[in-house]
């Protein structure tokens, strides 16, 4: 390893390879609760593409594998190191290197944290659509990486619809441009897409460059209290059935609520045991009015259009903070399944059936309106029995969302903990194919081994 160290700061600052072991543990892994990770030989904090080309070059030819990560807000274990790895973080590659307010694009780098991009274009007049819950934080390579959504998914659409072009170090060390900046373009495969969602296991992306939106009119905010959470997906599925598009339809419920009062005195939680929460975007009353009145219909103690903008983010703001919130009450194992959306009322049913089954305590917060659902399971720290149930709870909830017809991730991506539930969605045809894309383009097996389509007993 320090042949390859040395070799790595021949060509690379010595300043950006670093060995200090308490460095590279902050580093060794994501947001993913008990997620393995193990110890990297160094860590690379890349300045410039060129600095990622020779850090493929050089590990290619030792077959050292190359981990990858952003900011660590992963919540899959996609991210974490491998023993022997060297570590590769982009957070110094953070700069916005043009936007087009013609062309409605903007080419950054991948450590760019998606909130500052957001701002960026804001003060344009433009809009950039895709907004996990992590976007204080998060960055648009690890976004790009797990093809993340967000709240306004729904309506919008995810980061693949987004990208339109990528630069990246793939194979040995080759530099590519994939995609293009125009509003069409079929030449060859969509080989742009196909990184997008890779969790890097096919190269390393170096340069994003994604589609804007113009400024939309200002959102209507719907809020609907629910005795309970089939009430609530009742309501979801009513939505959806009325061919409503909201620009965002939120769940959240009282454990979520409690947990962010408990933290930021919000007093949210005293009215209703499920929050839902629409947006609508549309230039007049008439969507936001019907959303109201299919949470009424479906059982809602109280539902209304919010006149007051402070209240309404303020609501939106307590969805946001559910997921840190519950963390500081102990482990949290998070789920990411998502299902047809006449099925959201069945699955949330399923999801409490499998807290009593399995004795844990589960948190419930959703993208409800493209059936995308986060059940949160809390256990107490170093709690053994109460962690091996969580397990079992978790992939209880993989296997009763295949069975709806859903998907094991919607949008954390596969990382580790997934693997399970990745062979048991995809046919073994279609896990060969995969197998197979990833053999011709990462001829070395350097790219994130293990991770996405791993053996997932290992």
């Amino acid at each position: 390893m320090t042949a390859l160290v040395d070799a790595l700061r021949r060509l690379i600052p010595p300043d950006r390879v670093v060995t200090d072991p308490d460095v590279i543990a902050a580093y060794s892994r994501d947001e993913a609760e008990w997620a393995p990770y193990g110890t990297p030989a160094a860590l690379v904090r890349a300045g410039s593409t060129e600095d990622v080309r020779a850090l493929v070059a050089v590990c290619a030819e030792r077959g050292v594998p190359v981990v990858p990560r952003g900011a660590g807000t992963g919540l899959s274990g996609g991210a974490n190191a491998i023993d022997g790895c060297v570590l590769l973080s982009l957070e110094r590659m953070d700069r916005i290197l043009e936007i087009d307010p013609h062309e409605r694009l903007a080419v950054v780098q991948p450590g760019v944290v998606n909130d500052d991009l957001r701002a960026a274009c804001a003060g344009q007049g433009l809009w950039y659509p895709p907004d996990p819950a992590s976007s204080p934080w998060s960055t648009i390579g690890g976004n790009v990486s797990t093809n993340a959504g967000g709240v306004c998914c729904v309506k919008y659409g995810v980061t693949r619809d987004y990208v339109l072009a990528v630069e990246a170090v793939m194979g040995c060390g080759d530099v590519v441009r994939l995609g293009r900046r125009t509003a069409k373009g079929v030449v060859g495969y969509d080989l742009c897409g196909l990184l997008v969602g890779s969790e890097g296991t096919l190269g390393v992306i170096t340069e994003i460059t994604v589609r804007l939106r113009g400024a939309r009119p200002p959102e209507r905010t719907v809020v609907g209290y629910f005795d309970d959470l089939h009430a609530a997906g009742e309501a979801v599925s009513a939505v959806s059935a009325a061919g409503i598009v909201p620009s965002a339809l939120e769940l959240v419920d009282r454990h979520c609520l409690e947990a962010v009062d408990r933290w930021k005195n919000m007093g949210l939680s005293a009215d209703a045991n499920v929050l839902l929460l629409g947006r609508s975007d549309t230039l007049d009353d008439t969507e936001a009015d019907a959303m109201a009145e299919c949470f009424r219909d479906a059982g809602a103690t109280w539902s209304a259009r919010s006149t007051d903008a402070a209240e309404a983010d303020a609501l939106f703001a307590a969805r946001r903070l559910a997921y840190p919130a519950l963390e500081r009450l102990g482990p949290l194992l998070t789920e990411d399944v998502c299902v047809p959306r006449r099925l959201v009322p069945e699955m949330l049913l399923r999801i409490e059936a499998t807290a009593r089954e399995h004795d844990v305590h589960i948190a419930n917060v959703a993208h409800a309106g493209d059936g995308n659902l986060h059940p949160l399971i809390i256990t107490p720290a170093g709690d053994d029995a109460a962690r091996l149930r969580a397990q079992k709870a978790f992939d209880r909830i993989v296997d009763d969302a295949i069975a709806l017809g859903g998907t094991v991730t919607g949008e954390h991506g596969v990382g580790l903990l997934k693997r399970r539930g990745l062979h048991a969605e995809l046919d073994p045809a279609a896990v060969a194919l995969h197998h197979a894309i990833k053999n011709a383009v990462d001829p070395a097996g350097i790219f994130n081994p293990g991770k996405v389509f791993g053996d997932p007993a290992a």
